[in-house]
């Protein structure tokens, strides 16, 4: 049990003593979860709601209905668990403010915390200025556990009715497989054709998957050559 454990192991005392960075991510949310339940430690409850999901980033995923079902979480944790998730979404979203979206990995960085774990497909497009800093994120639509459509002039009419200077489009692969489908190559190839027509910079459209034996971690239409 956590009182077994030797004062300097105990996730509160050793964040204190190494910072958030040295823990585990059961130890995390160990932290989260505060106690455990009859027979388990929190560690312990961490360490195997993690495992029944398959890694942080599947927990992530869940819905606030699935998580209340978990035995050890109940109602009001998995509100709290869904709130925390959310928060470090947005503040992955508030820290790329004034930073420059001139690449893919940048974009990853900065977005994937907030589409990584999403159970849908969800399709954003960001807003930019002439220094291709972030001027806002638009929600275009979202769609199943495999596909979101959209049209050309959905997600053109944001940057046009903000008067943007460029724009990037987004969306994650629930599967966690970045690779484009037919329609992700059909969409981009159509909003390459309208935005040039209107004289707006296409920068990048960027699919978000999850890290992979043997693939990126996210797709760039213009690193393949295809923008």
């Amino acid at each position: 049990m956590m009182r077994e454990l030797n004062q300097s192991e105990r996730p509160r005392e050793k964040m204190e003593r190494l910072g958030e960075r040295a823990l585990s991510d059961e130890e995390l949310m160990a932290i989260f979860l505060r106690t455990g339940m009859k027979g388990k430690s929190a560690i312990q409850l961490g360490r195997e709601l993690l495992q029944q999901a398959g890694s942080l980033s599947r927990f992530g995923q869940l819905s606030l209905a699935e998580m209340k079902k978990i035995k050890g979480i109940g109602p009001a944790k998995a509100c709290e668990l869904k709130a925390a998730i959310e928060l470090g979404g947005r503040v992955a979203r508030s820290l790329s403010h004034g930073v420059a979206m001139d690449s893919p990995e940048v974009i990853y960085q900065h977005f994937a915390p907030q589409l990584q774990h999403l159970q849908k497909e969800r399709l954003v497009v960001a807003l930019l200025n002439a220094k291709l800093h972030l001027l806002a994120v638009v929600d275009i639509s979202e769609g199943t556990v495999s596909e979101t459509l959209a049209h050309p002039r959905e997600i053109l009419h944001p940057v046009i009715n903000r008067n943007a200077y460029a724009f990037f489009l987004m969306h994650n692969h629930p599967s966690g497989d970045p690779h484009p489908s037919r329609a992700d190559v059909q969409l981009t190839a159509r909003l390459r054709e309208a935005a040039e027509l209107m004289q707006i910079r296409f920068i990048d459209h960027v699919i978000i998957g999850t890290p992979g034996a043997g693939r990126s971690a996210f797709f760039s239409f213009r690193e393949s050559g295809q923008l």
